[in-house]
Parts: C-alpha cells; structure tokens; sequence
C-alpha cells in the first residue's frame, strides 16, 4: 500500500518521526519557560539593600486632589522625610518615564509628585537629588515631554540620563535573571534610593506598579524578559530594597497599559501611597485598577518570597487618610 506516493512503512515511520520531535520540541519549550531565561557568569555585582533600620512593614495612603499635599501627608504619616533621608545623602530618585508621552495619559509618573519629593529630600538635606530611568523611547525626550524634566530641576533635583558608560552586570534574582546589565554605576553612587511608580494596568502582567518599576534600571535586550513576566517581577523586588516608595494614583491608567494614549483609558485616582512593603503597596495599587490580588500571578509569588505582605492592613504601620 502507499499513501501519496509513500509506502505504508514510510509513511509509518515518518508519522513516528513527527510524533518524536513534536514531544522534543515540547519538552524543550516547557524546560526554556520554567529555567533561568540567563545562565550565571559569577562576575556580577552585588547591589545593597537601601532600607533604613526599622523602617520595614510601613505603609500611608492620602486620598486627595492635591497630589503635592497628599505625598506630604503620606509622608508624615510614615515618621516624615527625615526618618529615612539625612543630611549628606544621595538620593536617587525612579519614577516611570518609561514612554513618550504628556503626564495626562498615565503612562509616566507625575511631574507634581516627583517635585515634591525632591523637595521633601531637599528639606531632609539630601546634598545631590537625581532621577533616573531607562526610556522605551529615547530618554531625554521623554524625560522632557512627561514633565518630569522641568519638575525635578525647578525643585532642585536633575536628571541622569542612561549613558552607556552608566551600565554594568549586577545580581538581580532568583527566579529567572540572577544577573543582568543594570544602572549600576548610578545604583552605588546613591545612598537612598526612593521608588516613583505610577499605577497602570499592563497587558501581560496585569498592573505595572511598584517592583515592575526598577525594570527601567535596567538596559540589554529587555524584551526577552516578558516571557516570564510574573518571576521576572519578583526578581526585581529582589534585586532592589528601596528606602522608600512614594506610589503616584493620582491618576491611573486603567486600561491599555503600560503605554496609553488615550484619554479614555485614564480615570482620577487622587491618592498616594507611600511605604517600604513593595508587596503591599502592589496589592493595594492592584485594587485601585479594579483587579483582584488573585488575579495578579507575582503578588503570591513575591509573598512566597519574603518580599513583602499582601494583606497592607496587617503591616506593623498602617494609616490611611483623607485631605
């Protein structure tokens, strides 16, 4: 018999041959998504953490319109500015500017929020404030077009642009990436390192908030790292311990994240939240987008991890308020 111009046992043995190498191939996709997405070299840098001493477990929400009011409420409500910044620190500050884009669409933190916290920073005598992010698109463009440029230089900070020379291999986490090319040259030249995450939904992870936001310290072929998005996450609250996180829902893109561009995907929030859990402060900004924590893959696995508590309302310090 032949089947197409094949004989029964060559069509036999060409069927077993697929059978074989579509399991293979299966197989091999299944280990690639469940290994390390990057092999170790062991030359990696070690970043250390920035937490104060018994600063951990604190979180404070200020709900109000006055965006610059609500992060010195939030503040005040954790101890004030000056029990986590001295006199003499470097202060490296990390919004989300991460896209082209006006402040008004969501995409990039606020330009009133960022300003007040270098204020805040100056008032606690940080002696050199700068901010810092790794752009999609190109860096000084979007620095200008957020706000964020004339914001952070009208309160006495600067912007630190992601210069090549700025790049090294540091240790991330332990999940997927335990190095990668990072901002590390700007990493130890700061003392205090103080998170500015905007509170937007994001297509493959669900939200992009406050661990998604040190992706913009790092540099190479980011890209790759969405195929494992969720690990990935906590890898980056493993590979950075902030001083503190100041998270901007003063407006929150709820849909078509993490870029935007439409209007209609913005809602007013007219809340900040301020703390050193980055779990809880995820959890919560996760609420503000109308997703449930379940429904976040990397809050549970983040948890899992030591990084933090999902329920914010158990957190040694908590406050909430209204202006």
């Amino acid at each position: 018999m032949s089947h197409h111009g094949l004989t029964r046992r060559e069509f036999i043995t060409r069927i077993t041959a697929a059978t074989a190498l579509a399991a293979g191939s299966g197989a091999l996709g299944w280990l690639f998504h469940n290994r390390r997405l990057v092999p170790s070299a062991g030359r990696a840098i070690t970043i250390p953490s920035f937490a104060v001493a018994g600063t951990d477990s604190l979180m404070a929400v200020a709900h109000g319109q006055d965006s610059a009011k609500a992060v010195a409420a939030a503040l005040q409500e954790l101890g004030g500015i000056r029990r986590f910044i001295k006199p003499g620190d470097r202060v490296l500050l990390k919004p989300n500017c991460a896209f082209d884009r006006p402040a008004h669409l969501g995409a990039t933190t606020s330009p009133e929020v960022l300003a007040e916290v270098v204020r805040q920073c100056r008032t606690a005598g940080a002696s050199d404030i700068r901010v810092i992010d790794n752009p999609i698109n190109d860096a000084a463009g979007c620095f200008s077009k957020s706000g964020l440029t004339k914001a952070a230089e009208a309160a006495g900070g600067r912007i630190w642009l992601p210069e090549p020379g700025l790049f090294s291999t540091v240790k991330i986490g332990p999940l997927c990436i335990p190095e990668w090319e990072a901002l590390g040259a700007p990493l130890k030249w700061a003392t205090k390192i103080i998170g500015l995450p905007t509170v937007k939904s994001h297509n493959l992870s669900g939200a992009s908030l406050t661990m998604k936001n040190w992706y913009g310290l790092l540099g190479g072929p980011r890209n790759r790292l969405h195929q494992s998005i969720h690990e990935v996450i906590v890898d980056l609250g493993c590979f950075i311990t902030p001083t503190l996180v100041v998270m901007d829902g003063s407006r929150l893109l709820k849909r078509n994240g993490p870029t935007g561009g439409n209007p209609d995907d913005v809602e007013p929030g007219n809340v900040i939240a301020a703390g050193t859990d980055q779990v809880a402060l995820d959890t919560f900004g996760a609420t503000l987008l109308d997703r449930k924590p379940d429904e976040i893959a990397y809050l549970a696995k983040a948890e899992q991890q030591g990084l933090g508590k999902r329920d914010w309302k158990s957190l040694k310090t908590f406050r909430e308020i209204t202006l």
